[in-house]
């Protein structure tokens, strides 16, 4: 046999008898390298991210979206004449909030779709009542300022009239009337920062013979209209007291001040605010653009799903580095400690089959929901990526080690995203104790020695032998 012959043999074994270590540095490679595809996955999300906030906005077009109130207000216009030949009247409007403010607000709320997308609207009937002392008023007008009594209105605000479902009235000395677009103002703004101001459509009524100097009385309106997402009420007395009753189980509170007492099940929600005079933090009378601090004191409830299923996979979608690392780790010790030997190629595949799962999490968990659409697609992964190793380790049992390798390893990253405040602690530890792992099982190899060459192998080098050099 010729000289060619007889080097093919070793050239071919020393082909497939790589260093270790540099094997790991390949395979820690390609991890990173299919981290790429993950990366379009997370851009599939934030497209249907933003697809999902364009429905709410159609949807909240139609309902009035997020709701936000003023309770009755006493509004009396006021002019400045001028105070020279060269200078021009000026006119206002000077607002008396009530020194104690009532409310009492019902929501009922059922989820809209469109396509796959979904947003809860809520129908919200409110009473405000409010009580009011003009003794002293006006205490804070503006210099030279004549208040108008004959034209004083009062008024409630709304942030988006379009969710008026019926008349707003207000009940005063036994007397109701139908609130009308104020006649003082039609809208007026509230928020110190002007780009994320709240501009608030103002309806009033003139109640005569009530709102004047030195008296007090009580006032009561009522409101019905719907919203999506959001509902919220101003503090609008010295002393405000809100009462929240509603049937969405998973409420989330906000704005200015949290309830001082809530009480949350699935049939629906309780809560209840307390707001004093020196919590507010704004006047009790004085210039409409005192109105401005009030949007900080806002008592807000949002109808928020549990589990937002764009949030949530794009949440795991930041430990796919970690979830890649993990399985090409796995796939590696199997591969050492068996002997088999595995290309490239193949932890390509396995990536790819972990890209696919996100993409099948994703698609499942705008139809049923995260939980269910991640055992799902989990199931399924882990499956195939365990059928993956016993087809290349040739070996059953390592099949049925995968399978109890890679559960382990979605329940890890299930638990990471359902863990929160605690997924970094866990996620840190579960790490260190793979790595551990990994040394452990690797704790008897030379890794400057090569790859072993399978039984298989050995016995086709040595078959091509002559036998009068053997």
């Amino acid at each position: 046999m010729n000289d060619s012959s007889m080097l093919l043999p070793s050239l071919q074994a020393s082909f497939k008898s790589r260093s270790m270590g540099m094997k790991l540095i390949v395979v820690c490679g390609l991890a990173l390298v299919m981290i790429i595809p993950a990366l379009f996955v997370g851009g599939l999300v934030s497209d249907r991210t933003s697809r999902a906030a364009d429905v709410i906005r159609e949807i909240s077009g139609h309902v009035g979206g997020q709701q936000t109130f003023l309770g009755p207000t006493v509004a009396i216009p006021y002019n400045i004449p001028p105070q020279s030949q060269s200078s021009y009247a000026k006119h206002g409007m000077y607002l008396v909030f009530p020194t104690q403010a009532s409310a009492d607000v019902r929501t009922t709320t059922e989820e809209r779709r469109r396509s796959l997308f979904k947003v809860p609207v809520f129908q919200a009937d409110l009473k405000l009542d409010a009580t009011f002392d003009l003794t002293g008023v006006p205490a804070a007008a503006p210099q030279g300022a004549e208040l108008d009594w004959s034209r004083a209105e009062i008024v409630v605000g709304v942030s988006d009239a379009r969710g008026a479902l019926a008349d707003a009235t207000l009940t005063a000395d036994g007397k109701t009337v139908t609130l009308v677009p104020a006649e003082i103002a039609q809208d007026i703004s509230i928020g110190e920062d002007q780009s994320q101001h709240t501009k608030l459509t103002l309806f009033g009524a003139k109640v005569e013979g009530i709102a004047k100097p030195n008296t007090q009385f009580n006032v009561t309106s009522a409101l019905r209209f719907s919203g999506a997402q959001r509902i919220a009420m101003l503090a609008y007395g010295k002393t405000t007291h809100l009462s929240l009753q509603g049937d969405w189980p998973s409420p989330g509170f906000d704005g200015g001040f949290l309830p001082t007492s809530r009480s949350i099940s699935n049939n629906g929600l309780k809560a209840e605010w307390s707001v004093p005079f020196i919590a507010r933090g704004v006047r009790a009378e004085g210039p409409s653009d005192l109105i401005n601090g009030l949007d900080a004191t806002a008592l807000g409830v949002s109808f928020i799903e549990v589990a937002d299923p764009y949030q949530s996979v794009n949440r795991s979608l930041k430990y796919a580095a970690l979830f890649l690392g993990l399985l090409f780790l796995s796939y590696f010790v199997f591969e050492v400690t068996t002997g088999k030997r595995v290309h490239p190629a193949q932890y390509v595949l396995v990536g790819m089959a972990q890209t696919i799962f996100y993409l099948l999490l994703l698609s499942l968990a705008e139809r049923i929901g995260f939980d269910l659409g991640f055992l799902i697609a989990g199931a399924a992964t882990v499956m195939l990526l365990s059928a993956n190793a016993a087809w290349v380790f040739s070996s059953r049992m390592q099949g049925i080690r995968a399978v109890g390798i890679f559960s382990l390893l979605y329940v890890l990253i299930y638990m990471l995203l359902r863990l929160e405040d605690n997924a970094l602690l866990v996620g840190a530890i579960a790490s260190f104790v793979a790595v551990a792992a990994a040394m452990y099982f690797t704790r008897g190899i030379d890794w400057y020695s090569s790859l072993p060459v399978s039984a298989v192998a050995n016995q086709q080098a040595s078959s091509q032998v002559p036998k009068d050099m053997a």
